[in-house]
C-alpha cells in the first residue's frame, strides 16, 4: 500500500475525485450518439465538464484537474506517457496555472444530444439543460428531507411524508398515539379537544426544529429549510447553488403552498366557533385555563366554550380569537424572516450572474474585434491572391503566344470550333478573331492575322475577309518604315488538292504599314479572300472536323 502511494505521488494521477465532493464530467451513457474521443476526459474517461486543456494537448474536466494536481506532487500527464513515454517534456506536467479553458470543446460539449438515464424518465434535450433537468426530474431518487433514511422518488415525496414518513408524524395529547398526516385527519379520541388544537399548532414541532437550525449549514444547502437534501463540501456547496436556482424556486413555491394551507386552516379555526377547545400558545409558555379573563374571572381546568347561537360568553370567543391571532402573526413573522433571508441570498446569486453575463459579454466584444480584424486581413489576403491570379492569368497568356510565335515570318494558324465561331460572327457576338502574334525575324516586325468568318465591308456576309495587322514591337526603333514586304496569304485544303492562294504588297502611304502609335495598326488585306459558300462546300476540305488552317508567308529578303 505505502509502494503505491509513493507511486501516485511521483507520476501517476489519483483515483477519481469522490463523487460528491467533485462534479465529474458527464456520463457517455447519456448521449443519444457515441461521443468522440475528444470529448471524453483523459481522467475520469467521462464527457469533459469544463474542459481545460493542458500544454501538452490534452482535456480533462475542471474537477478531475484540481484533485489530480491537489493530491499529487509534480504529476505528469497519464495520455502522453500512454502515448510516448520517450517523448515526455515540461509541458506533460500537470498544473491548473498552466491549462486554459477550452472554449471551443465546451461549446461543442453542450450541444451535443441527450436524455436522462432515470428508469422511467423520457426526457431529451441538449446537453446544457442536463444538470437543470436533473435538479427537477420528477423519477430522480432523493433522500427524505426529514432524515427518515428511505430514497424516494421526487415526484412521490410528497405522499411519502403524507403516508410513510416516520419522522413526519403527530403525538395526539389526549391518547398520545403518534399519527401520520392522513391518518391524524381521520383520528378522534374522547377528549375531541385534540384535533382542533392542531389546527392552531400543525407541524410546529417539526417548524420549531427548522427554526432552530441555522439558514446556512456548513455541510448542506442553504435551502434545505425548504426541502433541499444536498450536502457536500463548501466547494460542491457553491457550486451547486449556482447551478439549482431553477429547482430551489421550485421548492420554495412547494413551501409557500403548504404554509398557504395551513395558515387557510389556522384563519377557518380563528374566524369560526372553537367548541371545546384548549389551545397552547406559544412563547406564553401559558395555556387559555392558566389565562385571565376580562371580568376579574380566572380559569382553572378546562376551558369550555358555548359554541351555540345565543351564548353569553361572546367576549371570552373574542378572547380566544385574539390569542389565535396573535399565534398566526408570530408564525408567518417566523417565517417571513425565514424568506427575507432566501431572497437575500438569491438576490446576491442574481448579482454575480449580472457579473458574469457583463463579463461574458465584454470578453463577446474584444473577440468581435479580434474576429474584425482577422476577417479585415482576410480580405486584404483576397486581394493580394486575386492580383496574383490576374499577374498569373498575364503571364500564362504571354507564355502561350511566346510558344505559338514564329520568327522567321512563317506563321501557321489553327482554328477550330469553326461552326460555333462562324455562328458567333454572323449574330454579332464575335465579329472577328485575331492570330497569335508572329515576327518577321527574331528582332523584327511585330505583326498577326485578323479574320473575318461571315466577311467585313464589301465582303460582308458572302465572303470570308483576312487581314494583315502590323503590331507594336519591342524593335520598332531599329526597323525602317513604313512596312513594305509582301504578304501571301493561303488557306489550307486538308486534302492537300486545292489551297486558296492570295498576296499583296504594302501600300507605302498607307497608315496600315506606318510604324504603329498604338498597341496595333489598322488590318489591311483581303476582305474577298474566299466565297461561303466554298468555304462550307463538302467538295472542299478548308475545313475537316470542324478546324481549319490559314497561313500567312511574309517575304524577308
Amino acid at each position: 500500500m505505502a509502494e503505491k502511494t509513493t507511486r501516485g505521488l511521483q507520476d501517476v494521477p489519483g483515483s477519481s475525485p469522490d463523487e460528491n465532493e467533485f462534479p465529474f464530467g458527464y456520463p457517455t451513457n447519456i448521449c443519444e450518439d457515441v461521443p468522440d474521443q475528444k470529448y471524453l476526459c483523459s481522467n475520469c474517461n467521462n464527457i469533459l465538464k469544463k474542459a481545460l486543456q493542458t500544454l501538452c494537448g490534452h482535456r480533462y474536466c475542471s474537477a478531475c484537474l484540481s484533485w489530480i494536481v491537489r493530491n499529487n506532487k509534480n504529476v505528469i500527464c497519464q495520455k502522453c506517457k500512454e502515448e510516448d513515454p520517450s517523448t515526455l517534456s515540461e509541458g506533460s506536467l500537470l498544473a491548473e496555472d498552466r491549462a486554459f479553458g477550452d472554449a471551443a470543446i465546451n461549446k461543442e460539449i453542450s450541444e451535443l444530444k441527450v436524455h436522462c438515464a432515470t428508469l422511467g424518465c423520457s426526457w431529451s434535450g441538449i446537453m446544457k439543460n442536463f444538470e437543470e433537468h436533473q435538479s427537477l426530474c420528477e423519477y430522480a431518487l432523493i433522500p427524505c428531507h426529514t432524515g427518515c433514511g428511505h430514497m424516494v422518488m421526487r415526484k412521490k415525496l410528497a405522499d411519502h411524508l403524507e403516508n410513510g414518513c416516520v419522522n413526519n408524524v403527530t403525538m395526539c395529547q389526549k391518547c398520545k398515539r403518534s399519527l401520520s398526516s392522513s391518518e391524524y385527519q381521520e383520528h378522534s379520541c374522547e377528549g375531541n379537544l385534540c384535533k382542533e388544537q392542531n389546527h392552531v399548532q400543525t407541524d410546529t414541532p417539526s417548524k420549531e426544529k427548522n427554526h432552530s437550525t441555522p439558514l446556512i449549514n456548513k455541510d448542506g444547502c442553504r435551502f434545505s429549510e425548504v426541502g433541499c437534501s444536498f450536502r457536500g463540501s463548501k466547494e460542491k456547496i457553491k457550486e451547486h447553488e449556482k447551478t439549482a436556482v431553477g429547482a430551489h424556486m421550485l421548492l420554495l413555491l412547494q413551501h409557500i403552498k403548504q404554509l398557504k394551507a395551513s395558515l387557510c386552516t389556522a384563519a377557518k379555526a380563528a374566524n369560526g366557533s372553537i367548541p371545546h377547545s384548549e389551545l397552547n400558545v406559544n412563547g406564553t409558555g401559558k395555556s387559555i385555563s392558566d389565562l385571565q379573563i376580562p371580568g376579574g374571572l380566572e380559569i382553572n381546568g378546562d376551558l369550555e366554550v358555548d359554541c351555540f347561537p345565543g351564548s353569553s360568553v361572546s367576549e371570552d370567543e373574542s378572547v380566544l380569537q385574539q390569542l389565535v391571532r396573535e399565534k398566526v402573526i408570530s408564525e408567518l413573522e417566523n417565517k417571513l424572516h425565514v424568506f427575507e433571508n432566501i431572497v437575500s441570498v438569491l438576490n446576491k446569486e442574481v448579482e454575480t450572474s449580472n457579473l458574469e453575463i457583463t463579463a461574458f459579454r465584454r470578453q463577446s466584444e474584444l473577440d468581435q474585434n479580434i474576429i474584425r480584424g482577422l476577417e479585415l486581413k482576410i480580405a486584404e489576403l483576397h486581394r493580394c491572391l486575386t492580383q496574383k491570379d490576374a499577374g498569373l492569368s498575364s503571364l500564362h497568356k504571354s507564355l502561350l503566344f511566346s510558344e505559338q510565335a514564329s520568327y522567321d515570318g512563317v506563321f501557321l494558324w489553327k482554328i477550330t470550333d469553326v461552326g460555333r465561331k462562324l455562328q458567333d460572327s454572323v449574330t454579332g457576338r464575335t465579329v472577328s478573331l485575331y492570330s497569335p502574334a508572329f515576327y518577321t525575324a527574331k528582332y523584327g516586325y511585330k505583326v498577326c492575322l485578323r479574320v473575318y468568318l461571315n466577311g467585313d465591308g464589301t465582303g460582308k456576309g458572302t465572303h470570308v475577309s483576312l487581314f494583315f495587322v502590323v503590331m507594336k514591337g519591342d524593335y520598332d526603333a531599329l526597323l525602317p518604315w513604313p512596312f513594305r514586304h509582301k504578304v501571301t496569304f493561303m488557306l489550307l485544303d486538308q486534302n492537300n488538292r486545292e489551297h486558296i492562294i492570295d498576296a499583296f504588297r504594302p501600300d507605302l502611304t498607307s497608315a496600315s504599314f506606318q510604324r504603329p502609335v498604338n498597341d496595333m495598326n489598322v488590318a489591311s488585306g483581303c476582305p474577298m479572300f474566299l466565297p461561303l459558300s466554298k468555304l462550307q462546300s463538302p467538295k472542299y476540305a478548308y475545313v475537316k472536323e470542324d478546324t481549319l488552317f490559314l497561313k500567312c508567308i511574309i517575304e524577308t529578303n
